[in-house]
């Protein structure tokens, strides 16, 4: 049995509100976050290269793939897969609604697309094409017939938008991101260097004073004796 298995575990609907708000709360949780990242044993420029490649993926409107798309362009760049994911944490619930807006008020205004979307709009248009994309999953295997009306609205007046303004909202934050967290892992590493140094010099003394206190080391042979005259008493028959 796992030792660190749960005693009793989760149900579906306690995993979903965790993603949605986590026990602890968004602040804990990202405390969690940095805690990992800083203990990750790799290079303080790989790991906010990999930190930064999981918040860039995190303004796309590709939800479900950030994880994947996070690694992929760490390994790409020689990153930190681990800081990567461990990036797109940066896209919450709490943070998409001001995601979305910002990269689809630019998108639109890039592409030419007129009209605002409020937060709330944005997540009934969303809501709506998962419903018609799997309503049209679903008629392979029945007898309902695939419509894609809703979809081709929602990718010309949403997705791409939003991919669009996304890819350009999120370069300058994860770059900034990247540059102010390499410096505060590095300090953090050659701060917990020199704890790991003073804790075994500690050690090293402690080990020493006890040596003294048993006795000190044992006593060396002198210069003038032989490996004979230390070896013990000659044995009968032996060489002269």
């Amino acid at each position: 049995m796992p030792v660190f298995k749960r005693r009793k575990p989760r149900s579906y609907s306690q995993i979903a509100s965790d993603i949605v708000y986590p026990r602890g709360g968004w602040w804990r949780a990202g405390t969690y976050v940095m805690h990992r990242m800083r203990r990750l044993p790799d290079q303080p420029h790989r790991i906010g290269r990999g930190f930064a490649c999981g918040v860039y993926v995190s303004f796309t409107p590709l939800f479900g793939l950030h994880f994947l798309l996070g690694a992929l362009m760490a390994w790409v760049l020689r990153g930190n897969i681990i800081a990567s994911a461990l990036g797109t944490f940066l896209g919450n619930p709490l943070t998409f609604p001001f995601i979305a807006v910002a990269s689809i008020s630019l998108g639109r205004y890039l592409l030419g697309v007129p009209g605002d979307l409020s937060p709330q709009l944005i997540f009934i248009e969303f809501s709506r094409a998962t419903a018609q994309l799997w309503d049209n999953m679903m008629s392979l295997f029945g007898p309902g017939v695939a419509q894609w009306d809703q979809l081709s609205v929602f990718f010309d007046n949403l997705f791409l938008p939003y991919l669009v303004g996304g890819l350009i909202v999120g370069a300058p934050i994860s770059i900034a991101l990247h540059y102010l967290t390499v410096p505060v892992f590095r300090a953090y590493q050659r701060r917990r260097k020199k704890t790991m140094e003073r804790r075994i010099a500690r050690v090293g003394a402690d080990a020493a004073d006890a040596q003294n206190m048993a006795g000190g080391p044992a006593p060396h042979p002198r210069s003038g004796d032989s490996p004979r005259d230390i070896s013990g008493p000659k044995m009968p028959g032996g060489d002269q």
